[in-house]
């Protein structure tokens, strides 16, 4: 009976809670003569005890209506609601002390002994704060001893932690039950906090079962990304759900709630360690520069713009030929008189010198390209227009319009590549290389300097395998996987981004960049992983069929990561290349070839072939130019 009513019960009315508290500052009161004469009751009718009893209930009702002490919901009391009532008892007790005063300047004598206002006030701090307290705990109890309950346990007994406790409880109807904190800081297991026992990190595969828990929380501000997937790892072995606390920067409104506790999801344990960034080189590089960005409406591209608006250039100038992508990430960033939006191709020459010409920009980041490997195997001319000629175009006009640096942002897929569009990007690298290296033997000095950034996949980023697998597991599967032994590597957008704003401070020119990429991770254990985060089965929720490999796709990414293949900078985390050196005169012979079998559109054989003499090392893989693999067939 007590028990379904506390579980229906709401929040009193205030005028209740005024009540209850200055009945408390009564009794309290009260208690004091008693102490003061050594419960003698005699003794308090000699001092109207009635009187002074009344003043100081009358003061606490004032003092209430001035500190709003009642406000707080009794049953969530927290430190802010003990200071209120601290705050409210002052008041009180200064306010009867004053009335004493002026009860003395007219009568010669006390209405209420200082000594009794001194225990009346330590004694009504105490009982307000106990039975506050005590409302709260018979709360947590009934309600947190439900079996219909969620158990939990919170990873991190840290501040972050204890937030999530208290949301927890505090939640009206939430599901949850925190049943203990996990601690890998030895000095904290084996204590507690408000009653709720720390356990090892060590022990947190025993204690899943042990405890029964159902979901594990993860709290912690800076958790290694190895830990996080050793502690995934074991919670999905014993079918337990992992959530995670976002960082306080990213709670709403700044506060926290339990809506925020999301899944954690694949990105969270793909991610690696934050990277440390020479913001002063980069904000050098960046305020009062007038910066282009092309592909500035896809994934790489936006998260520049976002990352180089905030080191505020003199104007930001976006270009992309994709209008509604385009329209978005100018909602998204407002009306802002220093970003220029322009719907433009780069393989539109007349287009590009016109806005060169009127905007006059003194960086650029070249991050506009297609990308998709099996399209571009079916359409190497419009590979070659965009990614060749497009930037081909860009870094010619550079030149023409005297831009400082030209920063051309490339693909893991350029090494060795096994297809078109691997290689169109390979061909693109070579082209901008040459030109820097051409200026340089020209003593340009004041010429455009050239440099390339490489990585491999984005995650999160438009196409990436990420929401593919998602949208497959959403629908119920099967997830396919081109192969059992396919691997790749990953990184997050935003810090792709901060290396490329890191490695354009750095570059001289004529450098081609790669970034440590980490590990590779096999894409069939990355679908296992998501389908298993998702509350399925394998094999039995959902299956992963094997599609075979697509055109032009390879089975390891290489990045030339050797240190014989490297030389290695100030920062740990970019290296640069070691790679053949080309005429500038003979790629650009090249290049004009290509781009007129392009136009022409009549043979994807005769351009493929013109590919892969000006880069001998593209050698197609699953493709149907497999054929021209040899030296006849290309001369």
């Amino acid at each position: 009976m007590i028990t379904h009513f506390l579980l229906k019960l709401r929040i009193l009315p205030r005028w209740i809670i005024i009540l209850i508290d200055i009945a408390v500052v009564g009794c309290a009161t009260y208690l004091a003569y008693l102490l003061r004469f050594n419960f003698e009751v005699k003794e308090l009718e000699n001092f109207n005890y009635h009187l002074g009893m009344g003043v100081n209930m009358l003061a606490s009702l004032l003092a209430l209506l001035v500190t709003r002490s009642y406000a707080g919901i009794v049953r969530y009391t927290g430190i802010q609601d003990m200071l209120r009532v601290f705050n409210t008892l002052v008041i009180t007790h200064v306010t009867t002390c004053v009335v004493n005063l002026v009860y003395h300047y007219n009568y010669n004598k006390n209405l209420i002994p200082y000594s009794v206002i001194l225990i009346a006030f330590l004694a009504s701090f105490l009982l307000l704060l106990q039975y506050r307290l005590l409302i709260k705990n018979v709360f947590s109890y009934y309600r947190g001893s439900t079996m219909s309950k969620i158990r939990v346990l919170v990873f991190g007994a840290g501040q972050l932690g204890m937030v999530t406790k208290q949301v927890i409880d505090g939640t009206d109807g939430s599901k949850y039950r925190v049943v203990g904190f996990v601690e890998d800081d030895i000095r904290k297991v084996g204590k507690n906090i408000h009653g709720t026992p720390i356990y090892s990190g060590q022990e947190l595969n025993s204690l899943l079962d042990l405890l029964s828990v159902k979901e594990l929380i993860i709290a912690v501000k800076d958790l290694s990304v190895d830990r996080k997937n050793e502690i995934v790892d074991i919670c999905l072995e014993q079918d337990v759900k992992v959530r995670t606390v976002p960082q306080a920067d990213d709670w709403v409104k700044g506060e926290l709630s339990l809506n925020q506790i999301k899944e954690i999801n694949i990105e969270d344990l793909l991610g690696r360690e934050s990277i440390q960034l020479d913001n002063m080189a980069v904000c050098d590089q960046l305020q009062n520069k007038r910066v282009c960005i092309t592909g500035a409406a896809g994934s790489i591209g936006s998260e520049l713009v976002r990352q180089v608006i905030q080191y505020r250039p003199e104007q930001l100038i976006v270009i992309d030929q994709a209008e509604s992508a385009l329209y978005e990430i100018e909602r998204e960033l407002g009306n802002n008189d220093n970003i220029e939006f322009l719907v433009a191709d780069v393989t539109n020459e007349g287009r590009i010198d016109d806005i060169f010409s009127h905007y006059k920009p003194e960086i650029i980041f070249h991050a506009a390209a297609y990308k998709h490997v099996p399209l571009m195997e079916k359409n190497p001319s419009e590979a070659v227009l965009c990614n060749v000629i497009g930037t081909r175009n860009l870094a010619d006009f550079a030149v023409k319009h005297h831009v400082s640096k030209f920063v051309m942002i490339s693909t893991d897929k350029a090494v060795n590549p096994t297809n078109v569009m691997g290689c169109s990007k390979r061909i693109a690298e070579i082209y901008v290389r040459s030109l820097n290296n051409h200026l340089k033997q020209l003593d340009r000095t004041t010429a455009t300097s050239f440099v390339t950034t490489r990585f491999g996949n984005v995650l999160g980023s438009n196409g990436s395998v990420i929401p593919f697998f998602q949208k497959q597991i959403s629908q119920g599967g099967p997830v396919t996987v081109t192969h059992p032994e396919i691997t790749r590597y990953f990184m997050t957008i935003t810090e792709a981004c901060q290396l490329v704003l890191e490695a354009g401070a750095m570059g001289k020119g004529g450098e081609i960049f790669i970034f440590d990429m980490g590990k590779s991770i096999k894409i069939v254990d990355l679908a296992k992983k998501m389908i298993q985060l998702s509350g399925l089965a394998l094999n039995k929720d959902i299956e992963i069929v094997y599609t075979g490999l697509r055109q032009g796709e390879k089975l390891y990414e290489e990045l030339l990561a050797s240190k014989e293949n490297t030389i290695s900078t100030h920062h740990s985390k970019i290296m640069i290349a070691k790679v053949l050196e080309y005429d500038y005169d003979e790629i650009k012979k090249n290049t004009e070839d290509l781009h007129q079998a392009a136009l022409d559109r009549k043979d994807n054989f005769e351009i493929v072939a013109i590919m892969k003499r000006i880069v001998p090392e593209f050698k197609s893989n699953s493709s149907p130019y497999q054929v021209l693999d040899n030296s006849s067939s290309v001369a």
